[in-house]
């Protein structure tokens, strides 16, 4: 079955924003999505408004639709969230991890090192938030899930907006040690890795940072084909 021009919309630019391809701020002109995706505006006005309910698109009466950009408290916010969501999940991830998770996670790791080595950022943020979100299933709650999807997806923004680094990613160790806690079952380790881990990340934010510029045609254009699931 042919996918809805509105869902290849919505998944190019959840790919973009995760891959820090689209940066906070950008503008998302209807007429350049209509002529970039061959559709016509009203598809791209529904695709908009499943973005801006994801809350990683906002849409400004009389100036159109943009990438959002989280203001300092909201990044604040952001954080505080997946630091008390991902604490839940890690407690109920730890034991409960087949040797496939493992094996997926400590591959996981090393694909995101040799991503980091080679200066693919694409694929290292790819990496990064895979690992997250495998632990995410681990656990085995849906909503949970649902809800660590978005945030991961607005912290993306964050990092690519305020990092002090340009564009911050997770530490390998970090990662190694959070899974070592999750074989052994160690729930109260993985707990106090994986809120480390987040404020890590937090503690490397700038507040002062300019945002980059970004075109739409430039960011969007060459990823059409295939379409990627965020």
């Amino acid at each position: 079955m042919q996918s809805l021009p509105e869902n290849e919309i919505v998944e190019s630019i959840l790919s973009a924003i995760a891959e820090q391809r689209l940066p906070a701020g950008t503008k998302l002109g209807e007429q350049t999505l209509s002529d970039l995706f061959g559709c016509n505006r009203a598809n791209v006005r529904r695709a908009l408004a499943t973005l801006a309910a994801q809350h990683v698109v906002e849409l400004r009466p009389n100036r159109g639709a943009f990438v959002m950009t989280p203001s300092p408290k909201e990044a604040r916010d952001v954080f505080q969230a997946r630091r008390a969501i991902e604490r839940t999940i890690a407690r109920a991830a730890a034991g409960q991890a087949s040797p496939e998770d493992i094996r997926f996670l400590r591959q996981n790791i090393r694909e995101e090192a040799e991503a980091r080595d080679a200066r693919d950022k694409p694929a290292e943020l790819r990496a990064s938030r895979d690992f997250h979100m495998r632990i995410a299933q681990v656990a085995d709650n849906e909503v949970l899930d649902r809800f660590l999807s978005e945030l991961t997806m607005r912290s993306t923004l964050i990092l690519g907006l305020y990092a002090r680094h340009g564009t911050s990613s997770c530490a390998e160790d970090e990662h190694a040690r959070i899974v070592d806690a999750l074989e052994r079952g160690d729930s109260d380790e993985m707990v106090a890795l994986t809120d480390s881990h987040l404020r890590h990340l937090e503690a490397d934010l700038d507040f002062d940072a300019q945002p980059r510029a970004a075109t739409l045609q430039d960011q969007l254009a060459p990823r059409r084909a295939p379409s990627q699931n965020a």
